[in-house]
């Protein structure tokens, strides 16, 4: 039986007559194909991708597992509709903490048209896109405190100044918080999460390499999706820090280039992460007036119980 997905910080969502993905019990997320050329290239791309033989298996772990396409009944009512059939991130977490985060300094395709540039480079430009390479799209922390998830708004995230993304990152990992950003995180989690020979950092890195010497594609508004489980880390135990990337409707041919952009906005990631690990004490209490209130990014719809 097909549901909405638990743990979705970006993207289209599905649930009151909208079109979105979909989940299953036996660990398939179901992505509804774009209608104009985005729903064909992304599957373009996972037919390529899962059967090129130049990529190498420990970069393969890092992209979601592709099951091919089928129909199914549309989120939205509208009957069965074709869907990417892919590998679930979330299945087997729990209570995981989640962030989107945006790839590279420019977001559209080479092909674009010039309405869509326009567009793109509008929200580049009111966002850190364009400054940091980056931007965060969405997020989920966990809050052990009060059971329930703290997701804020969208708009209030993305819109975030350079100290109000720092303050994100330090947020992430970091025990104290839980409704809303603290000012003074305590980045407790900073060492297993972020660092470690298994940590993010480190899977950061290996992607990094091979993004050095990568010229098979282009990946133009792609997003690494981060995750661990906060209530591991409490425990001690081993977070199961993640990245995937994922959303790959505006990928092209690399045609023997260096995808330059996404190296750059990977760059950049790694190091604000970086930072994160070496300085974890320098909090930036003082942020933008604009970064949701001095802080208080407020929920879409409230806090989430689990």
């Amino acid at each position: 039986m097909l549901k909405l997905p638990h743990h979705q910080v970006a993207g289209h969502q599905a649930g009151n007559g909208k079109l979105g993905p979909l989940i299953d019990d036996s660990g398939r997320f179901y992505k509804p194909l774009q209608g104009d050329e985005r729903g064909s290239n992304e599957v373009a791309f996972y037919t390529s991708f899962s059967s090129n033989t130049r990529i190498p298996d420990h970069i393969r772990r890092f992209f979601p597992t592709f099951h091919g396409t089928q129909l199914v009944e549309a989120s939205d009512g509208s009957g069965l509709l074709p869907h990417l059939v892919l590998g679930d991130l979330t299945v087997g977490r729990v209570n995981p903490s989640i962030m989107d985060i945006k790839i590279g300094s420019r977001t559209w395709p080479p092909q674009a048209s010039e309405d869509y540039i326009e567009k793109c480079l509008k929200k580049d430009r009111k966002t850190s896109t364009i400054l940091l390479g980056f931007r965060l799209s969405g997020l989920e922390f966990y809050s052990q405190k009060e059971p329930g998830y703290w997701k804020p708004g969208r708009k209030s995230v993305q819109n975030l100044s350079p100290e109000g993304v720092k303050l994100v990152l330090r947020n992430f990992v970091s025990s104290n918080t839980t409704n809303e950003l603290e000012k003074k995180p305590d980045c407790s989690f900073a060492s297993i999460v972020y660092g470690g020979s298994t940590g993010i950092l480190s899977q950061l890195l290996e992607l990094k390499a091979w993004f050095e010497d990568q010229t098979i594609y282009h990946f133009h508004s792609c997003s690494i999706h981060m995750m661990f489980e906060k209530e591991l880390a409490l425990e001690g135990k081993n977070p199961r820090a993640e990245i995937k990337l994922i959303d790959f409707a505006h990928v092209v041919e690399g045609q023997g280039v260096i995808d330059h952009n996404f190296l750059g906005g990977l760059c950049s990631l790694i190091k604000f992460i970086s930072e994160v690990l070496t300085t974890p004490d320098d909090c930036p209490v003082e942020v933008s007036s604009n970064d949701a209130k001095k802080n208080r990014i407020h929920p879409e719809n409230g806090v989430h119980l689990h």
